[in-house]
């Protein structure tokens, strides 16, 4: 029995391997009619190969009475897989059969492709089974799509005129990290396949790997273990029982997914009909995931700056809405939901109406008034700083009114520009760095400290005035770790910004403070704008800005909490003494 687990192990590694090795091949470089004949043999070979081994493994498995059913599934998708090939064949017939598999290949490639995608789910859950540090995990796993995205851009069928390795890898985490800087240009620089390998990469970075994948195995193992709950939960910052988590993750995954694709229907009815955007649907899909996952990256040269989409109001407050729904974070969402659903349910009930009172939590509350408090403002102060530089060409009141309500909105880590940053006042650069800083909300797809953080800030300067011990909001007390780990978010954010900005000012003196100030807090808060000096850094600059755009997504205090978090806790305590603080 020993004997055949090992040999059904090997047979797993090699197949993986040989689909690695075939799908980097076959996406990865552009010299198809050489090898043809070669990849037409492999590909079915590889295809049947799989199916007779997950064959194998049903069979085992049902011997055994064991209540694994991921290769029962496999078998079901790779036949399917299969059947629409044919049948796409048959409906694609040309001269020979040679000639039609071949033009038609793209079925079995991209499904090979999602196939493979699923195998890494179930090797995440292996992962689970055996390290067990959450924080170390989150970090590892946005460290491996940056890697893994870095060696697909430097494939030779991912850019028109290649690509050095510190550009791959600047590109790889500004995607993973939902940054949005560019050291290459996106629209030129990348063909259709290294733009959808950015625009995965973004979406694995906005929602999580782990997250994704998550979704996978527990949709295809219909289960979870205690130990990925327990993951999930610390992961996804959730107060929900430990059953319900991974329900909690099926809908985090098909709640974005679902709003992804609404935008981008929207986006498409917004584009002109006109050769100024090619391939508009796969324009509008990009746009979409970038907008909802703070992305900023864009198909265009210049941005939403482009002449084309600059006056385009319509795309910019879809782009807005999708910004913002992404950037409150999707427990946001679903206690909005909730307690819609309740409110209107209580409207057609004239008995037993259900108490909604504590439906909306208070940190909802925080995040709500905080988020639309900075909306506003920085659309005002804009509105006001800025109608001498970029509001001067756009003519009528709307225009100016959405030019600077997108620049509030996306200055908190969506990274988009309808504007020349180069442009903006000195007084609208501080203001826009301010609101870089703050960033989006917690669990969302948005950096910055975010906007509890700076919530929780504010309001301890104000009860430590009136000389109170904790936050009371309401009915409601702040615990005192919450209060702790804001200021320490905010030390640490300061600290690493700081750090950063002397680098960039030893390795590019050229540039001025202002230039350089805004690089690194755009690029620490995973915002994604500039002030246009990106491409022109050195490379040790660009490692900077590398280790700032990570650690700003994945969270500095996250990391030390993983390095340094201690599982024994003290059972004594030592006695108080007050520091001098003036």
């Amino acid at each position: 029995m020993w004997n055949k687990v090992r040999l059904s192990s090997l047979a797993v590694l090699f197949l993986d391997l040989g689909l690695v090795i075939f799908l980097i091949y076959d996406f990865g470089f552009k010299d198809y009619q050489d090898l043809r004949q070669y990849k037409l043999i492999v590909l079915p070979t590889l295809v049947l190969a799989l199916i007779l081994f997950n064959l194998y493994k049903y069979r085992l498995f049902k011997r055994q009475r064991k209540s694994n059913i991921s290769p029962k599934i496999n078998l079901y998708y790779l036949s399917l897989l299969v059947i629409v090939e044919v049948v796409t064949i048959i409906s694609d017939f040309e001269i020979s059969l040679f000639d039609s598999f071949f033009n038609v290949r793209y079925v079995i490639e991209y499904g090979l492709l999602f196939y493979f995608f699923i195998r890494i789910s179930f090797l995440v859950r292996k992962i689970y089974a055996i390290y067990f540090n959450p924080a170390i995990l989150f970090v590892g796993s946005f460290a491996i799509i940056a890697l893994g995205g870095t060696f697909l851009l430097m494939l030779p069928a991912s850019t028109t005129h290649g690509i050095s390795f510190i550009n791959a890898l600047f590109t790889a985490t500004s995607a993973t990290s939902v940054t949005g800087l560019i050291v290459v240009n996106t629209a030129k620089d990348f063909t259709p396949f290294g733009q959808t390998v950015i625009m995965v990469v973004f979406q694995l970075g906005g929602l999580g790997m782990l997250t994704f994948t998550s979704f996978f195995a527990y949709f295809f193992k219909t289960g979870s273990s205690f130990r990925e709950s327990l993951y999930m939960k610390d992961i996804m910052g959730n107060n929900d029982e430990l059953g319900g988590i991974m329900k909690r993750v099926m809908q985090v995954v098909a709640f974005s997914l679902l709003v992804e694709a609404l935008g981008a229907v929207l986006i498409y009815t917004s584009l002109p009909d006109s050769d100024t955007i090619p391939n508009q649907g796969f324009f509008a899909v990009f746009h979409a995931i970038s907008a909802y996952c703070n992305a900023g990256f864009s198909l265009k040269s210049m941005g939403l700056y482009d002449i084309n989409l600059r006056y385009n109001y319509y795309l910019q407050w879809i782009l807005m809405a999708l910004i913002i729904f992404g950037g409150l974070g999707y427990h946001i969402a679903f206690n909005v939901i909730q307690y819609v659903k309740r409110f209107i349910t209580n409207l057609f009930r004239s008995k037993n109406k259900i108490f909604i009172s504590r439906v909306i939590l208070l940190n909802t509350k925080i995040v709500l008034y905080t988020s639309a408090l900075l909306i506003v403002c920085g659309t005002g102060f804009f509105l006001i700083s800025e109608q001498h530089t970029n509001l001067v060409e756009h003519t009528n009141w709307f225009g100016k009114l959405t030019t600077s309500l997108f620049s509030s909105v996306t200055a908190r880590t969506a990274g988009f520009n309808t504007v020349d940053y180069a442009n903006f006042s000195i007084p609208g650069i501080l203001f826009m760095i301010f609101l870089m800083w703050i960033g989006a909300s917690p669990a969302s797809t948005g950096g910055g400290i975010k906007t509890t953080t700076f919530a929780i800030a504010t309001l301890n300067v104000f009860f430590v005035a009136k000389d109170q011990p904790y936050i009371e909001i309401g009915t409601r007390r702040i615990a005192a770790q919450s209060v702790r780990r804001a200021f320490a978010i905010m030390a640490i954010s300061l600290a690493s910004i700081g750090t950063g900005i002397l680098f960039l000012l030893i390795f590019n003196p050229e540039f001025s403070l202002l230039q350089i100030a805004f690089e690194v807090f755009s690029a620490f808060s995973t915002v994604g704008v500039s002030m246009g000096i990106t491409a022109a850094l050195s490379d040790l600059s660009k490692v900077v800005l590398i280790l700032l755009m990570f650690l700003g997504r994945i969270g500095l205090l996250n990391l030390m909490i993983g390095l340094l978090k201690n599982v024994s806790q003290a059972d004594y305590s030592y006695p108080e003494e007050n520091i001098l603080i003036n």
